[in-house]
């Protein structure tokens, strides 16, 4: 239960060492984009490569090669998502979603809070955590792509290309 052999040990720690090594460089090559948390996509690749590389340390069946090829995949994909919505408008409505207006001048939009599944109260802790002590002081409230929630302060801020679930006015 505790220990099998010594061939176990040391298979995880080379293997372990240089998957490590191969995930790092392969990272590298494709850029900060990789890992960033903007979409839903990104949250996806982000927990697959974490799979991936517990799967490649412990499962001794998992060569190697075949972990850092799955690596290799997983990023190649993410790549090749990332660079199609960047040129194409259509491709990108498809993958990505759009920030939400769930609180506008005052007033929270219940359609938009029922639709997105939050809460008045998780927006006051999200507000909170901004430092908003008072209502009164934000414009709005959105909730971005990556399931972020930004206070928009002051009168007349831009929410262009916010999708709003629920008429501010309503």
């Amino acid at each position: 239960m505790f220990f099998d052999d010594w061939e176990g040990l040391w298979r995880t720690a080379i293997v372990g060492t240089l998957a490590y090594v191969a995930l790092v460089l392969i990272l590298r090559v494709s850029g900060k984009r990789t890992l960033s948390k903007l979409n839903a996509f990104d949250f996806v690749v982000t927990v697959a490569l974490g799979s991936t590389l517990a799967t490649i340390l412990l499962d001794s069946r998992t060569a190697l090669a075949e972990g850092v090829l799955a690596l290799a995949l997983l990023i190649f994909l993410q790549f090749a998502i990332t660079w199609l919505s960047a040129r194409s408008s259509g491709f990108q409505a498809l993958v990505k979603a759009e920030p939400s207006l769930l609180f506008h001048r005052g007033r929270f939009l219940h359609g938009a809070l029922r639709a997105e599944r939050v809460t008045e109260v998780e927006i006051l802790a999200a507000l909170r955590s901004q430092g908003v002590a008072d209502l009164s002081d934000v414009e709005a409230v959105v909730l971005e792509t990556d399931g972020t929630l930004s206070a928009v302060k002051g009168e007349g801020a831009s929410l262009r290309n916010v999708r709003t679930l629920s008429s501010p006015t309503a």
